[in-house]
């Protein structure tokens, strides 16, 4: 093998590992910036969405269910009427009993043109721990006249089974 031989292999062999460094950085800096834009999405909950779900919170340990379905946007209302709405918190009561502690898992607010949800939503879930049991909460709320309000709020747990 010559010496121009073995220099050309020894520069496509450098060109080749600077390929996979420069790949490699590339790589790094997209997921950087992919998980920046994660972060920003998740930026947190309002205050005053904060405040609605605590207001809520109280009313299910307190059993406030007429008062959680007067409070409620229309959206409920139109899915659920009073009687079902203490049935249904009744039910959650019974099987799962008070909330001992919740963690954030998700928040997303949503800006709908249409629909149901049209304007301002923000959807919340929770891993939430019962007495009885664990479960994910979901809290939908929707803005009406600069307010939130609970449109939705739904439990998923093996221990409703």
């Amino acid at each position: 093998m010559t010496a121009a031989s073995r220099s050309s292999k020894s520069i496509r062999s450098l060109l080749i590992r600077n390929l996979y460094l420069h790949g490699a950085l590339l790589l790094a800096a997209v997921l950087l910036v992919a998980g920046c834009g994660l972060r920003s999405e998740s930026r947190g909950v309002p205050a005053e969405v904060e405040a609605v779900i605590a207001s809520v919170t109280d009313d299910i340990a307190a059993e406030r269910y007429e008062k959680i379905y007067n409070d409620a946007a229309d959206l409920w209302k139109n899915e659920l009427d009073l009687e079902k709405t203490v049935s249904v918190f009744k039910t959650l009561q019974a099987k799962l009993g008070k909330i001992e502690n919740r963690t954030l898992h998700a928040a997303t607010e949503q800006d709908n043109s249409g629909g149901p949800m049209k304007g301002k939503a923000f959807i919340v879930t929770y891993q939430t721990r019962f007495e009885k049991g664990d479960g994910m909460e979901t809290f939908t709320l929707v803005e009406r006249d600069h307010q939130w309000r609970l449109a939705r709020y739904f439990v998923n747990s093996t221990a409703l089974k």
